[in-house]
């Protein structure tokens, strides 16, 4: 598997292509934004576009979507109808799937939104806006807040430490490196005890 990076620079958001090398199947984690680099390498490498993962329906993750499907017709996966109507494969709870012959793993995190979901695939958890290398995603009160680090707490920290972390915004990171850096959850790495809030 291979993981290519892309940014949309209108809501500097991360759009990621997934790549089954053995298959030259592909998933985008993401697509805020389709642009011609994209497009071109899908195009030149061969890629089958099977799957569009949607970690929460926002318009820095979603804005190229449109785009995406007039050249393409893949499956969408979200936890919000919303994000293509009849054509969104609704997701909810935790559970898995093959995609592009390659297992993920989905699980929702509300908290951010209330349709946000973190999908795995191999050692690599894409996270969109619900944590990133230096912060928990934004929330609109403080229930939210409670119920996200309860949900990172349980989902994410029991995670091995070498897991890469592919935000929605700003660089990857490992999950070690966020549970000894992270200032929002810093103080809850390592002791569960300690009171969410």
């Amino acid at each position: 598997m291979k993981v290519y990076f892309h940014i949309n620079l209108g809501g500097f958001s991360n759009c990621y292509l997934v790549v089954n090398e053995e298959t030259s199947e592909a998933i985008i984690v993401d697509p805020g934004k389709i642009t011609e680099e994209i497009i071109s390498q899908i195009e030149e490498n061969h890629l089958k576009l099977v799957a569009v993962l949607i970690t929460h329906n926002h318009g820095s993750h979603v804005g190229g979507l449109k785009t995406l499907r007039k050249i393409y017709n893949p499956k969408i996966f979200a936890a919000d109808w919303e994000v293509a109507g009849n054509d969104t494969t609704v997701i909810n709870g935790d559970g898995k799937t093959r995609l592009a012959k390659m297992l993920v793993r989905y699980m929702t995190l509300p908290g951010h939104t209330s349709d946000s979901i973190v999908y795995g695939i191999e050692n690599i958890l894409f996270t969109g806006d619900v944590l990133s290398a230096g912060e928990i995603g934004s929330t609109n009160s403080s229930y939210s807040e409670y119920i996200l680090r309860s949900n990172i707490e349980q989902k994410i920290y029991s995670q091995l430490d070498d897991v890469i972390i592919m935000p929605g915004h700003g660089p990857p990171s490992t999950l070690g490196a966020i549970k000894a850096f992270n200032n929002d959850l810093k103080s809850q790495s390592g002791d569960s005890q300690k009171p969410l809030l």
